[in-house]
């Protein structure tokens, strides 16, 4: 992924190397997130409130490993990108896979679909002009590590891993709607 200038960080100050894009590692640095982040009880306690969730048709929940460990690292942040965006206008996002506790049955479709397992990640949310925030899309990441966004308008393919995603997301990058026929 080409990155973009944006505003230096102490980091970039010191030399010392990132792994996101300029503009990436500050959002997620306003947003909290540093180097070594690991918060795996609230990742586990995600999973067993998911796992332990059926709907009233009877959709449960997958948790893998990739999951978890984006929940682990990124989990309860809210992120906001920087500016206009290069394709598109970045919306704010949070990563909490709560979010999508009530979509199983949509999650499990889109796996289906992609032949993978598929769990919620968070949402990119629209705030009102009351200051209200709603769910815009929901954010879910599979297996592999690749994370989708689902929206009204249909599945959106924003990166093979998180951090891609992460970027594709804070940076405004036009997202890969997925074919009819791959997600259903």
């Amino acid at each position: 992924m080409p990155t973009t200038p944006g505003p230096r960080t102490a980091a970039h100050d010191r030399g010392d190397s990132t792994r996101f894009p300029a503009a990436v590692d500050v959002a997620l640095q306003d947003a909290g997130w540093h180097p070594g982040r690991w918060d795996i009880k609230q990742a586990e306690h995600w999973a067993d409130t998911l796992r332990a969730h059926t709907s009233p048709a009877g959709h449960r929940h997958t948790v893998f490993p990739a999951a978890v460990e984006a929940w682990a690292e990124f989990g309860a942040l809210h992120i906001t990108g920087p500016g206009p965006g290069r394709h598109i206008a970045p919306a704010p996002f949070v990563l909490d896979p709560l979010h999508g506790l009530h979509l199983a049955r949509t999650l499990g479709d889109l796996g289906r679909a992609l032949e993978t397992d598929v769990a919620p990640l968070g949402r990119e949310e629209l705030t009102a002009p009351d200051g209200a925030t709603y769910g815009q899309a929901a954010l879910a990441i599979d297996a592999e590590g690749r994370v989708y966004s689902l929206d009204h308008t249909g599945d959106w393919y924003l990166g093979p891993d998180i951090d891609t995603a992460l970027g594709t997301l804070v940076l405004g990058s036009r997202p890969t709607r997925l074919a009819p026929d791959a997600a259903g």
